[in-house]
């Protein structure tokens, strides 16, 4: 009897962590390329002591078959990479404030290693990046995320099919979402992109002997950079709002 109920503690343990390690390699800041994969497996480990407690009576029995056994164990890792992924899908948000930034102010040509896009992009939108992962930490939201993950119980039951059709809906409408709010965030830029490819349209039709637009590129780098500057801390509290909205809602689900 004692190995029994050892070999069901011991599934049980295993299957949290399944879920709960998936989505913490996920997460924006804990799952990221430059963050020692030894430190994401510790953190994993100790949201899966402090959440397997609140969930034991929830867990279903081990599987009689090997088979059975890893299909539930590769359905709780699905589970946790969808809670995680959604995290990492609003933080695009800014990625693609970013870029746009970088193509309306002449800077798009900097580019260098985004570390949680894991590409090479343009280095304002680094700059977001880092920017949006810093407000989300700075102002606890990752603890609504972490939240997300064990309230995730409430509405995906462990060792339960993952409604794969309702996962696709949601994460297209997060993507869609995120696009919308990054293209809000750079709309001062559009407005300076149109003044001042305008402006240097008419310049080289009135002076067509000058390179006009050669000679206003440090001026468009000047006054993207001086902008970048003036709509930052907005920008920051914008994607904050959104981020805290559906994190929130991740949470209220029941």
């Amino acid at each position: 009897m004692l190995g029994q109920l050892l070999t069901a503690e011991v599934f049980g343990f295993l299957l949290v962590f399944a879920r709960l390690g998936a989505g913490a390699m996920v997460l924006p800041g804990i799952g990221e390329n430059y963050v020692l994969a030894r430190a994401r497996l510790g953190i994993a480990l100790a949201l899966t002591v402090v959440v397997y407690p609140l969930v034991h009576d929830q867990l279903p029995a081990a599987p009689a078959s090997a088979p059975g056994m890893v299909a539930m164990i590769a359905s709780e890792v699905l589970h946790g990479v969808f809670v995680g992924g959604i995290a990492r899908l609003m933080m695009s948000a800014m990625h693609t404030a970013g870029a746009v930034i970088a193509f309306q102010s002449g800077l798009a040509y900097a580019q260098t290693l985004d570390p949680n896009q894991g590409t090479q992009s343009a280095l304002v939108s680094t700059l977001m990046t880092l920017v949006g992962l810093l407000v989300v930490f700075t102002s606890g939201l990752h603890y609504e995320l972490i939240g997300a993950l064990r309230d995730s119980y409430l509405l995906f039951p462990a060792g339960a099919a993952p409604p794969v059709a309702g996962f696709a809906e949601l994460a297209t409408t997060i993507v869609a979402g995120a696009f919308k709010v990054g293209i809000q965030i750079a709309a001062p830029f559009f407005v300076f992109g149109i003044a001042f490819y305008t402006g240097i349209g008419l310049l080289q039709r009135l002076i067509p002997q000058v390179q006009i637009f050669f000679v206003a590129m440090p001026l468009q780098v000047t006054l993207g950079l001086v902008l970048i500057a003036l709509t930052l801390a907005g920008a920051a509290t914008w994607f904050l709002e959104y981020f805290a909205g559906i994190a929130v809602e991740l949470r209220a689900v029941r």
